[in-house]
């Protein structure tokens, strides 16, 4: 059975345009983020709060999140090619940062140097995504069942790899120094 919240019992508490720009400073201060993710936080607590200034509320969040772009405290291609490369590092493939760079409002204009990263990346990031899972041949031994070699292929997917890289990687059998070496070659590894 779902857990709810209590209703609570305090009021909401007054919020204006200054307490709002206290707020962003902090939000940036403390993460890295993006101009849409700081927006929805904003809008978020003008939501939980009692709006108390004579500035519309949506306003107020908007240039709230212009002052902090101006200070440079935000910039979503920056945002971008660091959350792209970060994901990359941890074995995902593009399809997957192209999906958080959406899911965090990153533009397409800003987004293109970080995908354009994370393509030329892709077999490296596959085969640190193989060699963490211990997966094709970085595994103890060789997998003869077939709904295993699936449950592979789909866990690649998921990571956001495709699907001729995930294949072409579990075809490599454990223990074959030579192929590993030529997966090595192709994505630039030492």
């Amino acid at each position: 059975m779902p857990k709810h919240r209590a209703p609570s019992d305090r009021s909401k508490r007054p919020l204006g345009a200054a307490r709002l720009d206290e707020l962003a400073l902090a939000y940036v201060a403390r993460f890295a983020t993006s101009r849409a993710k700081l927006t929805r936080y904003l809008s978020r607590k003008i939501r939980e709060s009692d709006w108390t200034d004579e500035v519309d509320a949506m306003t107020a969040c908007e240039s709230v999140a212009d002052r902090m772009e101006r200070l440079q405290f935000l910039d979503d291609r920056q945002y971008a090619a660091m959350r792209g490369a970060a994901m990359t590092r941890r074995g995902l493939g593009v399809r997957r940062v192209k999906a958080q760079l959406y899911v965090d409002g990153i533009a397409p204009a800003d987004s293109g140097d970080a995908i354009e990263t994370a393509e030329g990346a892709a077999v490296a990031a596959a085969i640190g995504f193989a060699r963490r899972r211990r997966f094709g041949p970085f595994a103890v031994h060789a997998i003869d069942d077939p709904k295993q070699r699936e449950r592979q292929v789909a866990a690649f997917l998921r990571a956001g790899h495709s699907l001729v890289l995930a294949r072409h990687i579990l075809a490599v059998p454990p223990g074959d120094e030579a192929a590993l070496a030529v997966l090595d070659d192709e994505a630039g590894l030492d």
